[in-house]
């Protein structure tokens, strides 16, 4: 039964409180790194016979087998995945960034040049479960920032990648793919292998050692995020559907048994409504023993005083999804602050976002939300800035730069800018 709370009994401590034992793990992890560090393409194909069950000749897939996946996929799968990918393509488009150049002072050029990093890794999860759209997610958003190469890594069962997963890698325009996961994937791509070549970045979501793994990675190449379980947080008034919002919380519940589900709202009616309803729906789930843990140990409702009250709430919380189902949400968009992606009115379910609408699905997790983004096009890119000056205007501000620097104990800066100004015949 879902826990159920008012305002001043609420522990803020609480509510995104899902600790898993992570000493093991990452020594676990850390040992599997060294020895793909040290063995390479062997460490691979050891760790994916050991974990995965997957004997790999070849760990890249060939142009047939891709070929063969377009084949073998439904049709209208196949449409739907493209829809999605153009309306992913449609919104990460608004966020490419241009270079700049002004000129603030006569003979000064200052400026800003815009650069796609050359080679990134996208994880995506397999074996048991497939998602194409972390796919379309991660991808498409690399090759619009202009991306040279693109290597997609993913784990199988046997050594069969799932079709679906292959035609999204091919619609959103992955180079490269390889039938390697887990925390020995992660290393390959931030070490590099025989195989499998270095990348600059690693995205992509996976368990708790493909995370411990970006973690311990992290500083040889960049990472997007350590995602943790997934979260969603509604707010609801009382002309909202219990059954709705009962589905609206399940939808992240049966992800996993660490998700989080919670629902505030300023009517006890609804409140009540609610936690009847998960009772009823949780068992017709195809995955009920999840959803059963998830809303049981984490799973909360949380009585508010007025829907401000609730914003206020969800601010402090910082949640991955934010559900806002009111009338005319709009009005209390400015109040949000703290949310991965927001959901506004009562037709915009969280499923939405995970699939079809365009936005992104990687988003910041564990109340990361207060000082992350959702993954865009900016993950991508780096930015250099450029100076330029003319003798004349160095000589105008040389003197300033010295004195600054001399300042701070630093002559050599101070005199390297002088240096250059000094006229024939100066000491």
């Amino acid at each position: 039964m879902i826990k159920q709370y008012t305002y001043k009994e609420m522990n803020m401590d609480e509510i995104f409180s899902r600790t898993e034992e992570k000493d093991e793990i990452a020594q676990v992890v850390s040992e599997i790194i060294e020895v793909v560090r040290q063995k390479g393409d062997s460490a691979l194909r050891e760790y994916s016979q050991r974990f995965d069950g997957a004997v790999l000749e070849d760990m890249e897939v060939n142009a047939e087998e891709i070929q063969a996946a377009f084949e073998g996929t439904d049709k209208g799968f196949l449409s739907i995945l493209e829809e999605a990918a153009d309306h992913i393509r449609g919104f990460h488009q608004n966020q490419k960034r241009a270079d700049f150049v002004y000129t603030p002072r006569e003979g000064v050029i200052l400026g800003q040049k815009i650069t796609p990093l050359d080679r990134i890794g996208l994880y995506v999860p397999g074996g048991t479960a497939n998602y194409p759209s972390t796919v379309l997610m991660n991808a498409i958003p690399a090759k619009i920032a202009g991306v040279k190469e693109i290597i997609m890594v993913s784990p199988t069962k046997g050594g069969k990648m799932n079709p679906d997963v292959l035609v999204a890698a091919k619609i959103a325009g992955v180079d490269r793919i390889f039938k390697v996961g887990g925390a020995q994937a992660i290393a390959a791509l931030a070490f590099g292998t025989e195989t499998i070549p270095k990348v600059d970045k690693i995205v992509g979501p996976g368990n708790a050692y493909v995370a411990e793994a970006k973690k311990q990675v992290f500083g040889k190449v960049s990472i997007d995020m350590i995602a943790g379980p997934s979260e969603i947080l509604v707010i609801a008034d009382d002309k909202s559907d219990a059954q709705v919002i009962a589905m609206d919380m399940l939808s992240q519940a049966e992800h996993d048994t660490m998700s989080s589900a919670v629902l505030v709202t300023d009517s006890k009616t609804l409140a009540e409504a609610v936690s009847r309803s998960l009772e009823m729906q949780i068992p017709l789930l195809l995955r009920k023993e999840i959803a059963r843990k998830s809303i049981d140990d984490n799973g909360k409702i949380i009585l508010a005083g007025s829907i401000k009250e609730a914003i206020e709430i969800a601010n402090q919380i910082a949640p991955e999804h934010l559900e806002l189902c009111v009338d005319n949400p709009f009005d209390y968009l400015a109040d949000i602050r703290h949310a991965g992606s927001i959901f506004l009115g009562r037709n915009a379910p969280e499923a939405l976002g995970d699939y079809f609408a365009g936005t992104n699905h990687t988003l910041p997790t564990g109340g990361t939300a207060r000082f992350a983004s959702p993954l865009s096009v900016d993950d991508f890119i780096k930015k250099s800035s450029f100076t330029y000056y003319t003798k004349e205007a160095l000589e105008k501000e040389a003197e300033k730069i010295n004195v600054f620097a001399q300042r701070e104990g630093l002559f050599a800066h101070g005199k390297s800018a002088t240096i250059r100004t000094k006229k024939e015949g100066d000491e």
